[in-house]
């Protein structure tokens, strides 16, 4: 069944005038704007995957100075939150960079590579909205991390407080249930 309200073919280049076919050439490579959004994605999600893994590799000397060399500097307090950090650092990473690669996929070409890989993989989006679906997932699970890392400082004053903390869980469990449910299909 044909639309009734098709949009009528593009004019073959041979019936433009010149200046139509060079307004419509300049509008064509306007495009390659998104790159001023793609290099410095793809810049800061190399930064970010950089920081991440210094400070997991600090993490591991403190440990290692710890145990191994009997460091006096108690590690405990502070491991599990810089682990989480890091992870924290990493995901932010991954949103730059399928941001990044995304944007090119959708504006400029698109990635060979990642399609004979996998049609699934997180960079091939076939939409903006499925970009920012893609996005969204990872900055949720960056919330929940950065709601870990709070939680695991948190020292009760009452009871009242604790069951604040289980009411949140359980909305955040409920949150990621209903987003999984909306996501079966993939």
């Amino acid at each position: 069944m044909s639309d009734p309200v098709s949009t009528p073919p593009p004019n073959p280049p041979e019936s433009q005038n010149h200046w139509e076919r060079r307004i419509e050439t300049a509008l064509w490579n306007s495009r390659f704007l998104v790159m001023l959004a793609v290099v410095p994605s793809l810049l800061g999600s190399l930064m970010l995957f950089i920081v991440g893994t210094v400070d997991i590799f600090k993490v591991v000397a403190d440990v290692m100075g710890y145990y191994l060399l009997g460091g006096t500097q108690d590690i405990h307090d502070s491991l599990v939150p810089d682990i989480i950090i890091a992870v924290d650092i990493y995901l932010i990473a991954i949103v730059l960079l399928i941001f990044g690669l995304g944007v090119y996929r959708l504006f400029v070409s698109r990635i060979d590579q990642a399609e004979e890989s996998n049609l699934r993989h997180p960079f091939n989006v076939a939409s903006l909205d499925q970009l920012k679906d893609k996005i969204a997932r990872v900055v949720i699970l960056a919330v929940i991390i950065e709601f870990f890392r709070a939680v695991v400082d948190i020292r009760f004053a009452t009871p009242l407080e604790a069951i604040y903390l289980a009411l949140s869980v359980l909305a955040l469990a409920a949150a990621l249930y209903l987003m999984s449910l909306g996501h079966k299909g993939e």
